[in-house]
């Protein structure tokens, strides 16, 4: 696929540059003709078909491309922190209004900033064999890297030696990563430092944290506990990903200025659904703007419920979605959709749709930290792979519209411990009791807020 993707940006890009140096050479011709200058009327009668035939076949070259692109390639939507969710005004940037609210906003009385639980590091098809990727997460730097046989392992990325960062330059031999600085290797599978170079023999205590990792659904993910126990609970498996059934539709990325909770809280916080998301994905994503009677024709309706499981999956719980839309206030049943979302652990959500004709698919949301206050959230699409990749990626983009709603609510909010609710309202305490199964005695806490990441 991506070798047909580079065809056809190079064939456009021969098809358009002759075309331009035959236009050159044709308008240096019609400057003068019989020593007279020629109207571009006159001239035009002239225009060589060679002229018209390459700047043809580099638009259809670039018409294909973006036509391929719309209904064969994955969707791949990348927000920087400061793209979504701030408002620039009196001049400013987006990057100048994020940090100048991130400054000034008031942070609350908040949880543990670090949960314990799976977080996605990577998502695996973006690490190849023999590959290494420096990743922020928990505020720790990590190296990722995939074995010579293929399994992806997670080390701290700093060498214990000098301090390097292995992701930095560091080369993957075997099963081990090698630092860039003085060459000393580092296996996966426990972190122990097997090899240096110059040395007769290796210190038994010169090793890298190891975390505990697994590679499952698609995604590479590690395990965070403040007390250093092992893993818990094990991530599911869908079968349908494993056997191929579903396939790989695309993924966005957005970064989020809050608490990790005020997230996965969104669930349980029904009401919001019937004003926040109840304006047409037409409707767009700025706040001001959202309920213009330009759309208010078309209207997103909601059905919800949440509740935690119960042993032995006490760390579970389901939001069941029913979604309809109406059309100058008749019901289009064609794009009526019941989804099933499963979160599972503090990090982790499975949103399964079911749709009548276009078939079923799974969407992977992930909230990880990167630091206290900064979450990188993921959606990953994996859907039937008989079904036209352009539907599953327009379920994914309009996922993406509603979902920078809330990311201008969650990046210019505080976290309010103790919130007035009505009756209505009582999931949302549920959903913070259900959460605190996840925060320790020593879960890390929020001491002083730093501004050194500007964006």
């Amino acid at each position: 696929n991506m070798d047909f993707h580079n065809v056809l940006k190079v064939a456009a890009g021969v098809a358009l540059g002759l075309g331009a140096c035959t236009l050159v050479d044709w308008q240096g011709r019609t400057q003068s003709a019989g020593g007279r200058h020629l109207s571009w009327k006159q001239a035009a009668l002239g225009v060589p078909a060679s002229l018209l035939i390459c700047i043809l076949a580099g638009l259809s070259v670039i018409a294909a491309h973006r036509l391929y692109e719309l209904l064969f390639c994955p969707l791949e939507l990348l927000r920087a922190p400061e793209d979504v969710g701030y408002i620039a005004e009196d001049g400013r940037s987006k990057a100048q209004t994020a940090n100048q609210v991130r400054r000034r906003r008031k942070i609350g009385e908040l949880p543990p900033v670090y949960p314990n639980g799976w977080f996605r590091v990577l998502d695996s098809h973006l690490l190849e064999r023999g590959e290494v990727k420096n990743v922020s997460v928990l505020g720790e730097q990590v190296a990722v890297f995939r074995a010579q046989n293929g399994k992806a392992h997670v080390l701290d990325a700093y060498c214990p030696h000098l301090g390097a960062n292995l992701a930095v330059g560091g080369r993957v031999l075997g099963d081990c990563i090698e630092c860039p600085f003085h060459g000393w290797q580092f296996r996966g599978g426990d972190g122990k430092c097997v090899k240096i170079p110059y040395a007769e023999k290796v210190p038994e205590f010169a090793k890298v944290r190891r975390w505990p990792s697994c590679e499952v659904n698609g995604l590479i993910l590690v395990w965070f506990h403040c007390d250093g126990k092992d893993p818990e609970w094990t991530v599911p498996e869908y079968e349908e990903i494993t056997q191929g059934k579903w396939v790989y539709r695309g993924r966005t990325e957005h970064f989020i200025n809050a608490h990790i909770e005020e997230i996965p809280e969104n669930a349980a916080d029904l009401a919001h659904l019937g004003h926040l998301h109840t304006p047409s994905m037409t409707s767009g994503v700025d706040l001001r703007y959202t309920n213009s009677k330009t759309w208010e024709f078309l209207r997103h309706d909601w059905k919800a419920r949440w509740e935690p499981e119960s042993e032995p999956n006490k760390h579970c719980s389901q939001m069941f979605v029913e979604h309809s839309l109406t059309v100058f206030g008749l019901h289009c049943p064609l794009l009526d959709v019941d989804v099933v979302a499963r979160q599972v652990g503090p990090g982790l959500v499975f949103l399964l749709f079911n749709h009548y004709y276009f078939g079923r698919g799974l969407l992977v949301h992930c909230v990880t930290p990167v630091e206290p206050l900064l979450q990188c959230v993921s959606h990953t699409m994996f859907y039937q792979s008989n079904v036209p990749p352009v539907v599953p990626k327009f379920i994914l983009r309009s996922e993406s519209i509603q979902f920078e709603r809330d990311v201008m609510i969650w990046n210019n909010k505080k976290y309010n411990p103790k919130p007035v609710l009505v009756k209505e309202d009582s999931a949302i305490q549920k959903h913070r009791r259900w959460y605190s199964q996840f925060y320790s005695e020593n879960s890390p806490r929020l001491k002083l807020q730093h501004d050194s990441l500007d964006f």
